[in-house]
């Protein structure tokens, strides 16, 4: 870090300086995978126009509510720094478990709804939560945060945005999605 530091100082370029607000709580468009808000990922992973994989989709009559959104950097290697999960493998007795072994419960998003929030101990900024109502499972790991940011908070934030609409079903596509 001292390295790019002294590299900045040397070219007469400022380091860039971290957003630390707190993850707005605009459900607004433009979406990604249907129901994320691009602004709120923009934000907690600190890249802007970030390449995405996927979709979400709300529980049907004739379907439950499943699917993937991965969201990549879009320069150099293109790593993964989200992942959003939506399936019906969920179940109480899980999140109980992680509880047990020491991970932090979600604060109450939705009725019913429990769940718990995780940081991998050997990478700070990676961050992962689940939330469970009934079978459905919606699951948040934010792989690679931003250093400088509250990243735990930013995850939860997260969750809170959008398991409304996911996991209550209660979201319609807008016309402005975008993947």
């Amino acid at each position: 870090m001292s390295a790019a530091i002294g590299i900045s100082a040397c070219t007469g370029e400022a380091p860039e300086k971290v957003d630390t607000s707190p993850l707005s709580t605009a459900y607004a468009p433009p979406f990604i995978c249907n129901y994320v808000p691009k602004a709120a990922v923009e934000q907690i992973t600190g890249v802007r126009e970030p390449l995405v994989k996927g979709s979400l989709n709300l529980a049907a009559k004739d379907r439950p509510a499943i699917g993937a959104c991965s969201v990549f950097q879009n320069g150099g290697e293109k790593l993964s720094i989200l992942r959003i999960m939506l399936d019906t493998a969920g179940s109480r007795g899980q999140i109980d478990e992680q509880l047990r072994d020491g991970s932090k419960p979600l604060p109450s998003v939705v009725p019913d709804g429990f769940g718990y929030y995780v940081t991998d101990p050997n990478v700070k900024t990676r961050v992962g939560s689940v939330l469970v109502r009934g079978k459905v499972r919606l699951g948040i790991e934010l792989v690679l945060g931003v250093e400088g940011r509250d990243n735990e908070a930013d995850v939860v934030a997260l969750m809170k945005l959008i398991a409304p609409k996911l996991i209550m079903g209660t979201g319609t596509p807008p016309p402005e999605t975008k993947d």
